[in-house]
Formats: structure tokens, C-alpha cells, sequence
């Protein structure tokens, strides 16, 4: 394999070392095959969307090491997209807001207060998310006023009206990310509140690049030291 003979890191020839690691003719840096193999193929996993859960009883694992490399992948594809955004923020740019709220709360008028805003930009076929301030904090003190019903009445009509908006066609590359999304998000069976950033610039990640690509990059990032 690839890996095997060139540097994972400055992508030089390595040799084998007595001890079963390899080493970089250059860089010098040592590591081991089997953790290069376990973190490229966690990578792959966590790329198709595998249950943390799963994998690690798939390939005899323990969940919380799993757990620990998706979490350490989620903060890396947001560090790339924040720097992809660089690149690409000077592009011309459709944008519009986006109001997600889980199916359970739907039907409840106070969770209005749980939904999560972001605004998500087209830069020319790449989307970037700018997640918004959570309404959470207005929540207790609107319920002890009693004044929720007035807020939420006007908060609808805020969506209706005066929302944020600049598409050139309902059929656009932000619908197919907000499609996307909702399926894709679904399949974590909630996430917290303090975690849903990194969840959606996850999705904003793998919408932005195929499978193969996702993967070649997220491969470079990790071992980039």
C-alpha cells in the first residue's frame, strides 16, 4: 500500500524498522503500520457514515476509541472548511437562512427556542454554513413573562417576511445541501446542542466533496503534524 512506502506525513520513501514501525527518510518521523491502517480505515468509515457504535464491534474495537477519532475528525473537517471558506469567499456567493428544528419538537410552540440558525452560502457549487447565536438563552425568560406566544407570532413572521434570502432559483445547490442535511442528520438520533456545530460543518465537509476525495484529504490533515 501506499502508506507503506511513502511518508504519510511529507509523503517521502520510508524504511522499515526493526520494531515493526516505519521511518521517514526525510522527516524522520516513526510510526507504526497498524496505527496508520486503524486511522485510515476509521477515516473510510466515518467518511460512509458508519455508526461509531458499529464499527467498533465490527473491527473488535472499543467504542470509546472510536468515539474519540470521530470526534477528532469532526473538529478537522471544520478546521479544512473555515479554510476552504478563505479561498472561496471571494467567489461571487447565493445565501439564505435556514431554520432547523428536530421532528419531536415540531409540534411544540415553546421549542421554537431550540431550533438552530444558520445561514449557508453557494460559492459557486461550494457551501459554507455560518451557524447563528441560539435563541436558548431568551428561552426561561420569555416563558416566565408569559410573553412566548407574542415572540413566536412574530417570530414567524420574520421567516415569512423579512428573511434572509438571495437565490436565483428554488432548485439550487443550498436545497440540495439543506436535503441532504436532514437526511444525513438523522441518522445521529439527536445531537446536542453543544456539539451540532461540529455536526454540521461534518455534512458541510462531505457535501462539498465526494467520497474519494473526502477521504485523500481528511488522510493528509490527520498524520499533518
Amino acid at each position: 500500500m501506499q502508506w507503506q512506502t511513502k511518508c504519510i506525513f511529507c509523503n517521502n520513501y520510508t524504511y522499515r524498522l526493526n520494531d515493526g514501525r516505519v521511518k521517514c527518510s526525510v522527516c524522520q518521523k516513526k510510526i507504526s503500520l497498524m496505527k496508520i491502517n486503524k486511522v485510515i480505515t476509521l477515516i473510510q468509515t466515518f467518511i460512509d457514515n458508519e455508526n461509531a457504535l458499529h464499527v467498533s464491534k465490527r473491527l473488535h474495537l472499543s467504542y470509546v476509541s472510536v468515539k474519540k477519532f470521530y470526534d477528532e475528525f469532526r473538529y478537522i473537517t471544520a478546521q479544512i472548511c473555515e479554510n476552504e471558506y478563505e479561498i472561496f469567499r471571494k467567489d461571487n456567493c447565493e445565501y439564505e437562512e435556514y431554520f432547523y428544528l428536530e421532528n419531536s419538537k415540531k409540534e411544540k410552540k415553546e421549542a421554537i427556542f431550540d431550533a438552530h440558525n444558520f445561514l449557508t452560502f453557494d460559492y459557486n457549487r461550494h457551501i459554507y454554513t455560518l451557524l447563528m447565536p441560539s435563541l436558548q438563552k431568551y428561552k426561561n425568560q420569555f416563558l416566565h413573562d408569559n410573553i412566548q406566544d407574542s415572540y413566536i407570532e412574530e417570530f414567524n413572521k420574520f421567516k415569512r417576511i423579512s428573511r434572509i434570502i438571495k437565490v436565483s432559483s428554488i432548485h439550487n445547490n443550498i436545497v440540495k445541501f439543506w436535503n441532504y442535511f436532514e437526511k444525513e442528520i438523522l441518522k445521529y438520533k439527536g445531537v446536542s446542542d453543544k456539539n451540532f456545530a461540529l455536526y454540521l460543518k461534518e455534512m458541510e465537509f462531505k457535501y462539498n466533496h465526494s467520497s474519494n476525495d473526502a477521504i485523500e484529504i481528511l488522510i493528509k490533515e490527520s498524520f499533518n503534524e
